[in-house]
């Protein structure tokens, strides 16, 4: 659309020289000149239609790109995995998914189309003008390419002020997000006016930023415009001087001089359009640094292909766990440090270990979110008879649950961490939350009785509960996310500290249905610290960790 209303600007450049001409100097009348002023009226109309169509395309297509860039950054942030969700701002994220990706708008709409523009239509304009002037195509030639030099220095000077406008606006969401999230301890230790102040100072420098930034690009503007009009005056200056020698006729001197500003035009919108879309670029970037991040688990390394995935077993005879360690960024220890096990079906293992020696890093291992710096974590598929031999050959041909479809294999673990998280909904809702297959009202029922809740107790099927699992207690929370857990009737039953904070009867509740789990054949891992959940378990591993060799 850009290109064709280029070729309608040259049209309009000539059918206005020769109606004026026409008119001036030839004497023709409405009747002699109704063609060419036909054409200019149908020039008229056509170029800001056009327009028109080429913003409605333009904005179309900043839409797509941002519904896509988000699925994109969302994916990325889940295939990351857990350890880089901690490490990373959840403001951060949601401040690039929202207000970051829709400054794309300027980027998408109206920066790239602009930059072809800006290459191709004058260039039109010079060859168009060699045709009829070869000295206003030589000037516009001359000084069409100071307006991108003069773009970059503008543009050098301004990058400084839009990364660090944009690092203050990440600073201002992360610390709204902190003081919201802790808003009530604040209040209780009367510190919310200070958290109040620290804000209202943060958001007067990401106001003063924000001027600076407009003082860069109002000035950047007054410079590319100053330098357009020098040069369209340079042009009217030699076309005049030859019209009054007779070098030129009437003709084709205006049709240069009305040409002649078209190809300084694009160049002076790209600069507006630049300063428009400078915050929409600088989040896209972060964007992409994270889409294009390769994870430490779940991903083929940069440059080679992903393998592919192993289909999971229709039967699974044992997990082992071979010799795991993983390194601790910032700690300088592996944890856990050489973890090995065997677990078969119907068993119960407790692990145990002082606090920080990687428990739960275990886990994630088996999970897959976590890549073990040492060692494996192998399925071994086929029936168990639970005698001496086939211990013996447990691990000889195990398949390494890395190399199987993730997806599948988190389908055959059900998970419970020490804080299980709970979304606005009833109680129902989130026990179903994750289950592959329908799960019946009565199942809910049995998952929830077994775990200790009900209606009895005061958490039934159709309580209500907020956002996180607002409203219940953090014991009553950690048993949904057991009944959570038990309805899946997953072959592993991994539970991180499943009796914390429970009473000696909600614990009690909580073995016995970790007992019948692994009686119908399911393998339960459990990491933890009471006596109660460890008496529970066929046996117990101990996890430790180590420091590293410096």
């Amino acid at each position: 659309m850009g290109v064709a209303a280029a070729g309608l600007a040259v049209a309009q450049a000539w059918l206005l020289a020769r109606a004026i001409s026409g008119a001036y100097l030839g004497g023709e009348g409405l009747s002699e000149l109704a063609p060419v002023l036909g054409g200019l009226g149908f020039v008229l109309l056509a170029r800001p239609l056009l327009a028109w169509i080429g913003d409605i395309a333009a904005h179309r297509i900043s839409a797509t790109v941002k519904a896509r860039l988000r699925e994109d950054l969302l994916a990325a942030a889940v295939r990351m995995g857990p350890r880089w969700a901690a490490e990373t701002p959840s403001s951060s994220v949601v401040l690039l998914a929202t207000r970051g990706l829709d400054a794309l708008d300027g980027f998408y709409g109206r920066y790239l189309p602009q930059a072809v523009l800006a290459v191709l239509v004058p260039l039109a304009v010079i060859v168009c003008l060699g045709f009829v002037d070869g000295v206003a195509a030589i000037t516009v030639a001359l000084t069409v390419p100071l307006v991108p030099v003069f773009m970059v220095l503008v543009g050098r000077m301004s990058a400084a002020h839009r990364a660090r406008r944009w690092a203050l606006l990440g600073r201002l969401a992360r610390r709204f997000g902190d003081v919201v999230a802790g808003l009530t301890t604040l209040r209780i230790f009367g510190a919310a006016e200070a958290q109040v102040g620290v804000l209202r100072r943060i958001t007067d420098t990401y106001r003063s930023t924000t001027m600076a930034t407009l003082r860069v690009a109002f000035l950047s503007a007054l410079v590319l415009e100053l330098l357009a009009t020098i040069s369209v005056a340079l042009v009217a200056v030699g076309i005049g001087l030859r019209l009054a020698v007779g070098e030129l006729t009437l003709d084709v001197g205006l049709f240069a001089l009305v040409l002649a500003p078209e190809a300084y035009l694009p160049l002076r919108r790209l600069g507006a359009e630049f300063h428009a879309s400078e915050e929409g670029v600088t989040a896209a970037a972060e964007a992409f640094a994270i889409i294009e991040a390769h994870p430490s688990v779940g991903g083929a390394e940069a440059g080679r292909p992903m393998p592919m995935p192993k289909p999971m077993p229709a039967r699974i005879r044992a997990l082992v766990i071979d010799g795991v360690s993983v390194s601790q960024p910032g700690r300088g220890v592996l944890a856990p440090a050489g973890a090995s096990l065997v677990l078969r079906p119907g068993e119960v293992v407790a692990v145990t270990g002082p606090s920080g020696c990687g428990k739960s890093t275990l886990l994630g291992v088996i999970l897959g979110l976590v890549e073990p710096s040492v060692g494996r974590v192998l399925l071994e598929a086929g029936a168990t008879s639970g005698g001496a031999a086939d211990a013996d050959a447990v691990g000889a041909d195990g398949v390494d649950v890395r190399e199987l479809d993730a997806e599948a294999w988190r389908g055959a673990v059900a998970w419970v961490p020490q804080a299980p998280y709970l979304l606005p909904g009833t109680v129902a809702e989130n026990v179903r939350l994750g289950a592959r297959t329908p799960v019946a009202d009565a199942d809910v029922v049995v998952a929830l009785d077994a775990a200790g809740l009900g209606e009895d107790a005061g958490v039934g099927p159709s309580r209500e509960v907020g956002e996180g699992g607002r409203g219940l207690s953090g014991g009553e929370r950690r048993r949904v996310g057991v009944a959570r857990a038990l309805v899946r009737r997953a072959p592993l039953l991994l539970l991180d500290e499943p009796t914390a904070g429970l009473d000696a009867a909600a614990e009690a509740a909580v073995t016995r249905a970790i007992r019948s789990a692994a009686d119908a054949g399911a393998m339960v891992l459990l990491v933890a610290h009471r006596p109660g959940a460890i008496a529970g378990a066929d046996r117990c591993v101990e996890i430790r960790w180590a420091e590293v060799a410096p």
